[in-house]
C-alpha cells in the first residue's frame, strides 16, 4: 500500500486557484477596497516577509465574512466545473492516474479552500485535506474552521494517515509550506522534479 500527498496550487494547477476563486466571488466594493487593505499584504508576500498563511487569513476575512455560505458554495462548485479543468497541469493528471491505477492512496494537501477542492476530489477520486470556511446560522465569519490549514499540512496528514502502514509515501510540493510534508516522504517531487532524499 502506497500514499501519494499532493499540493494543488502551483503543483497540481498552473496558478494560484485560490486567488482566482476570490476574485470571482468579490464583490465589487471588495475589490475596490482590496487594493488598500490587500494590496501592501500582496507586495509583502512577494518580497517574501508576510507569510502566505497571513495573506490567506486577511484575504479570506475581507471577501467571505457576512456572505451566504450556500451562495459560496455554489459558486465553489460551478468554480470546480468550469474553471479547474483549464488550469490544471496535464502531466500531473497523468502522475496523479498513475497513482490511482497502481491502487494508491491519492490526498490532496492544500491551503486552498473545500467548496471547490471538495467537488473537485470527488470528481477525480481523491481524498483531501484543505482550508474550510467557518459559517453560523448559514453566514459565513470570514474565518476558516479550525484556523488557516495551509502552515498545519504535516499535523492533519498525521492526524488522518499512519504513515507506518504505507510501505512507499510520495509528495508533490513547490512552496515553504510543503517542506515539511515533503520530508515525511520516500519519493519527492519539488516543482515537477524529483527532489535528492
Amino acid at each position: 500500500m502506497e500514499l501519494a500527498l499532493v499540493d494543488f496550487d502551483h503543483t497540481v494547477t498552473t496558478c494560484d486557484t485560490y486567488a482566482r476563486f476570490l476574485r470571482r466571488v468579490a464583490t465589487p466594493e471588495q475589490i475596490t477596497s482590496s487594493r488598500w487593505s490587500i494590496g501592501p499584504w500582496v507586495a509583502g508576500y512577494r518580497l517574501g516577509v508576510v507569510s502566505a498563511t497571513a495573506l490567506r487569513v486577511r484575504a479570506t476575512r475581507l471577501v467571505f465574512a457576512g456572505r451566504e455560505a450556500s451562495e459560496i458554495k455554489a459558486a465553489g462548485a460551478d468554480y470546480a466545473g468550469r474553471e479547474l479543468p483549464g488550469l490544471v497541469r496535464p502531466e500531473m493528471m497523468e502522475r496523479i492516474a498513475a497513482h490511482r491505477e497502481r491502487g494508491h492512496t491519492v490526498v490532496i494537501v492544500s491551503g486552498s479552500l473545500d467548496v471547490y477542492l471538495a467537488p473537485w476530489c470527488r470528481r477525480h477520486g481523491l481524498e483531501l485535506i484543505c482550508n474550510s470556511l467557518e459559517s453560523v446560522d448559514g453566514r459565513l465569519t470570514g474565518r476558516y474552521a479550525g484556523g488557516d490549514r495551509g502552515g498545519h499540512k504535516v499535523a492533519d496528514i498525521l492526524a488522518r494517515y499512519d504513515l507506518s502502514r504505507y510501505e512507499r509515501v510520495h509528495a508533490y510540493g513547490d512552496s515553504r509550506e510543503d517542506r515539511a510534508m515533503l520530508a515525511l516522504a520516500h519519493e519527492r517531487w519539488w516543482r515537477g522534479r524529483r527532489a535528492c532524499a
